[in-house]
């Protein structure tokens, strides 16, 4: 589709095959293509990746804020030469006069909206500079083939990418949101000492095995991952108050497996590239079920499974309000619109597998999964009279 000039949509499970999706039309297709992405560490694990398949390292760059200015130079040199075939770009970046201008008059082949959901004020990683993504491809180009790829999009959302993009008569490809080999289970957390005790006992069932703690705040981070190691399971923090250089060297720690779990907030796991996570845990309430779906998506991408465990006491539900208690009325509304579908996925009492499918509108034939916390235990039912 792609590679025939026509704008597509892409919705794809994380660990599908999404970025092959418009690399491999890069690679073959004359002039540079513009990826644009939310994420510096997310580009460089991106383009560590390409360049590990090729001879060149010129072949793919990042260009963003964390490259000096014979850094950047000698990216704008590459594509000018056509070396370059792929180049991730983030938003921020692309709206200067002057690098909308230096695309303007060299060849571009397409450009690629990854993680699109972030267009999006329903999405889960809403990101007001994407709106402006259209307006700037057309100073660069009017006529340049936009593909527009995501992990999670609600009907809701996927209509909100396809007005927002302005996408011509686009090619729409989904592939099913059921991602069988993971396992949900909602615990309760009575208190902190209890939970964290229960959390520690199910890694140490996991021996070795990577996995990853999600918490709401930075702070929680460095408490888990203390205690984590205070009782012999390797782990580091990752938030966005840590310095750059410490997140890499985690992020990098984490693939190479010198350490087994990380304890984030969810800034981490964007488009992190290890199918063997065995576990994603989530020590608060999500603020989304979206937000849930793409977490819980880091683990088993290797086919071979994964446990997605979610602790929850209401009081969880109070932290996430405050977190939203300066935003404007609108948006507080809409997160709290939000946080009520989580809730209603949390307490449920129907298969997680059935739930989950059908808020992102695809139907589950199967019946009960089988492979859930209420599949395999289902709650007592209590007739109650008035």
């Amino acid at each position: 589709s792609l590679l025939e000039g026509n704008d597509t949509v892409v919705i794809m499970p994380t660990g599908g095959g999404k970025s092959l999706c418009y690399q491999l039309p890069a690679l073959v297709s004359e002039g540079t293509a513009l990826v644009i992405s939310p994420l510096i560490a997310l580009m460089k694990n991106q383009v560590d990746l390409i360049r590990g398949y090729a001879s060149d390292d010129t072949i793919a760059h990042f260009f963003n804020s964390s490259l000096n200015k014979s850094e950047k130079t000698q990216v704008l040199e590459d594509v000018e030469s056509g070396k370059t075939k792929l180049l991730y770009i983030a938003t921020e970046t692309l709206t200067k006069e002057e690098t909308l201008e230096f695309f303007k008059n060299n060849k571009i082949s397409f450009v690629a909206v990854d993680e699109a959901h972030c267009i999006s004020e329903w999405g889960h990683d809403f990101r007001p500079e994407y709106r402006n993504i259209r307006d700037m491809i057309e100073i660069i180009g009017a006529d340049i083939p936009i593909i527009a790829l995501t992990a999670t999009a609600t009907p809701k959302v996927q209509s909100d990418i396809l007005k927002t993009l302005k996408l011509e008569e686009p090619s729409i490809f989904i592939d099913s949101f059921n991602r069988e080999k993971l396992y949900y289970e909602i615990r309760p957390k009575k208190n902190d000492d209890a939970t964290l005790k229960n959390i520690v006992g199910f890694i140490r069932n996991k021996t070795n095995k990577s996995g990853i703690i999600y918490t709401i705040n930075r702070k929680s981070t460095e408490k888990i991952a203390e205690m984590l190691n205070v009782n012999g399971i390797s782990a580091k923090p990752y938030h966005a108050g840590l310095d750059g250089k410490i997140r890499t060297a985690t992020q990098d720690d984490f693939l190479l497996e010198r350490i087994n779990v990380v304890v984030a907030t969810i800034a981490f796991g964007m488009g992190i590239d290890k199918p063997d996570i065995r576990f994603v845990i989530h020590y608060d309430l999500p603020k989304s079920l979206e937000n849930y779906y793409q977490e819980t998506g880091r683990a088993g991408r290797d086919g071979l499974g994964g446990d997605c465990i979610c602790y929850y006491n209401y009081k969880d539900v109070t932290k996430l309000e405050h977190l939203f208690k300066d935003k404007p009325v609108a948006e507080r509304e809409r997160n709290m619109q939000l946080i009520d579908e989580t809730l209603a996925f949390i307490e449920s009492s129907v298969c997680r597998r059935k739930f989950i499918l059908h808020y992102f509108g695809e139907q589950y034939e199967e019946g009960n999964c089988g492979y859930c916390d209420n599949c395999k235990n289902p709650k007592e039912k209590i007739e109650v009279k008035k």
